[in-house]
């Protein structure tokens, strides 16, 4: 099997010189893209074809292969087994739904020779990170995972924004990239091997662990998004071409919780207790920081990277669960959470990209993405809105869609925190699910408001009002991510059967075979404690809203009768009176942004008799980049001011630094040893 996937990334290597190729012969734009986007279409399908076939019919199955590339006498080691398998389908699927809407899309971008030969080269970099199976070559993968999607995120480098988002990109990236290193140096050890079966021979133990603990929480962490180090993530998602950005939240972030899963759960051994309780408290905040951060949005584009966040943090309180339990033996309450937070990692992946096709849908209809400069979308772009609306109603974890459920395993599996005999846990537990708690609330309050004053009341714009309908393939894409979240939140046993080897790896156990209850419901723990069937849910739904809908026509007045609506005694037809995304978010500012973002209104009320409008100025601090990224940042330019005089010293003073440098490392070695 990873023979085979190894030959699909190489094809997608090798259509990136194809793609410049093409370009230099001077093809039509339309064609060139075509070519890309369908090759990268057929190969992920290919590759998420293989990945399944790895997860189901071969699941106990370990497949190696070993090029003689890389470091010395190490090569470069791939491996797939249960859970490369599960990430390897997140990250194909995800990219076969990209590509075939950026087959419509695509032929829409004003820099497509920037965005082109990047696209393959990414899809293949996130395949080779999750197979890799050493150090050495994860790496090297990892990193060229960044650099391809930092190429990407500068394309439309004529923007000034962009160049900014990328530039703080890359160097997050570059920080979470030596964490990473460092983590992999300690857990190799003074032997030097590398390979991922060398360092699972070797567990590291007491103080070696958490320092491997805190710095993989930290370098997968940045690239996942977890507060503080998602500073990055609502810069670079919206200054990429919107099928980038649905790769970069919807399967990168992806891609970093696999890197946490596997050197956590499966290199670096049995967990301590205390390894939850840092996972967790942060996990929490970044939760309800991220739907906090989103609701203060306009930006659609911004309000769904923040949204990225929070669904980062639910992941992360179920990965934290999971190694409580599993540090305290309780496996079966293990499996549930892992299974909780593996099922969130594709369920975020499939309404996350929806919701990103959406708003580029959008975006390419209209010009525009300040939810301020939209509505009424549902009259001009109607499937477009539907679509949209589907995803609104999976990510804000509302029955029978599969945001619901896996939301809901994670409750079950803090229900169970009673159990745990640490202290410190059933007082840390407990309050993490209450922020879960919170921010599942304010995400449906962030989505009424996305849609509504989206695709509802009046067009506020010109463009808004001359919005047409976005191109098929971009909807087939989008038809098929919303046919997802209603198959995974309808049918949620098969997809928790399918976990079940790999929580089996990791934990130990798995849950209970699902697809064999009655009903198709599931049942987590015990038939006595929880269940819930989604396919009754939605069958209630449809049948109630029929019933209603046939009642409401047969049975109501046939008398038409129009008249104007109501408007409060102020008969005013201009849009700026409709709702908007400011005044939607008020109350919630004015409840909590005093002391998160220490928010102020600023009101300008003219002078009895003048003409000018009255204005409502609101100001927003971000308190965490304030904090950690401004003086840091501040620091850096003072050190290199200071230090900028090292560019014109003598031949003699800097052969006098090397040699001083040089005597320092060896006595640094010689103390070490």
């Amino acid at each position: 099997m990873v023979v085979y996937m190894l030959y699909g990334v190489a094809t997608l290597v090798v259509l990136a010189p194809v793609a410049i190729a093409l370009g230099a012969l001077r093809r039509s734009i339309g064609a060139v893209s075509s070519v890309v986007y369908g090759v990268s279409l057929i190969v992920t399908l290919m590759l998420s074809t293989i990945a399944l076939l790895s997860l189901f019919e071969h699941s106990q199955a370990i497949s190696v292969t070993i090029l003689p590339l890389g470091l010395p006498w190490l090569g470069a080691h791939f491996r797939i087994d249960a859970l490369a398998a599960f990430f390897l389908v997140v990250v194909n699927l995800g990219g076969a739904a990209a590509s075939l809407f950026a087959l419509g899309y695509g032929r829409h971008d004003d820099s497509p020779g920037r965005v082109l030969p990047f696209y393959p080269a990414y899809l293949a970099a996130m395949n080779l990170v999750v197979m890799a199976d050493d150090a050495f070559s994860f790496l090297v993968s990892w990193e060229f995972m960044s650099l391809t999607s930092w190429a990407l995120v500068v394309s439309h480098h004529q923007v000034r924004e962009n160049l900014r988002a990328g530039y703080i990109y890359l160097l997050m990236a570059s920080f979470g990239t030596l964490a990473l290193l460092l983590s992999f140096g300690l857990l190799a050890g003074s032997s030097g091997n590398y390979a991922f079966d060398a360092i699972r021979a070797t567990h590291a133990s007491g103080g070696l662990a958490a320092m491997v603990l805190i710095l993989v929480l930290v370098g997968a962490g940045s690239k996942a998004g977890l507060v503080p180090l998602h500073a990055w993530l609502p810069l670079a998602h919206p200054a990429a071409p919107s099928h980038v950005s649905a790769l970069m939240s919807g399967v990168m972030t992806k891609v970093a919780v696999y890197g946490f899963v596997r050197i956590v759960f499966d290199l670096l051994g049995a967990p301590a207790w205390w390894w939850s309780m840092p996972v967790l408290a942060i996990a929490g905040v970044t939760t309800v920081m991220g739907v906090l951060y989103a609701l203060m949005e306009h930006d659609l584009k911004r309000l769904l990277a923040y949204h990225t966040v929070e669904n980062i943090g639910i992941i992360f309180i179920g990965l934290g669960l999971a190694l409580a339990f599993k540090a305290h033996g309780m496996a079966l309450a293990a499996a549930l959470a892992l299974t909780a937070a593996l099922f969130h990692v594709f369920n975020h992946s499939v309404f996350k990209s929806l919701l990103f096709f959406g708003a580029g849908a959008v975006l390419n209809a209209t010009g525009e993405r300040d939810m301020e400069h939209l509505g009424g979308l549902i009259h001009r772009m109607p499937q477009t809105a539907f679509v949209f609306l589907v995803g609104c109603v999976a990510i804000s974890a509302l029955p029978p869609l599969n945001g619901f459920v896996s939301e809901w395993l994670t409750f079950q599996a803090i229900l169970l925190s009673p159990q745990l005999p640490s202290w410190g846990l059933k007082f840390l537990v407990p309050a993490v699910g209450a922020l879960l708690a919170l921010s599942a609330a304010l995400a449906a309050a962030c989505f009424v408001k996305a849609f509504g004053v989206s695709f509802l009341g009046r067009a506020r714009t010109p463009a808004a009002a001359q919005a047409k309908e976005t191109d098929s393939n971009s909807l087939a894409a989008m038809y098929f991510l919303a046919a997802l979240c209603l198959v995974a939140g309808i049918l949620p046993g098969y997809f928790i059967d399918a976990l079940a080897p790999v929580t089996k790896s990791l934990v130990g156990f798995s849950m209970p075979h699902q697809a064999g209850v009655e009903w198709l419901s599931i049942v987590p723990i015990a038939e006595s404690r929880s269940s819930y069937n989604g396919l009754l849910v939605f069958v209630f739904v449809v049948l109630s809203g029929s019933i209603a809908a046939f009642t409401i026509h047969r049975f109501a007045s046939d008398k038409l009768r129009r008249a104007p609506a109501w408007d409060c005694g102020y008969p005013d037809p201009s849009t700026a009176t409709q709702y908007t995304a400011s005044s939607f978010a008020q109350p919630i500012r004015r409840v909590y942004g005093t002391a998160v973002f220490l928010a102020r209104e600023i009101g300008e009320m003219p002078p009895p008799g003048a003409t000018s409008p009255a204005r409502l100025t609101v100001e927003l601090r971000d308190l965490i980049w304030d904090a950690a990224y401004a003086p840091l940042a501040a620091a850096i330019d003072y050190a290199a001011e200071k230090l900028n005089y090292l560019q014109f010293l003598t031949i003699r003073r800097y052969l006098s630094l090397v040699f001083a440098a040089l005597v320092l490392l060896l006595l640094v070695l010689a103390i070490w040893q």
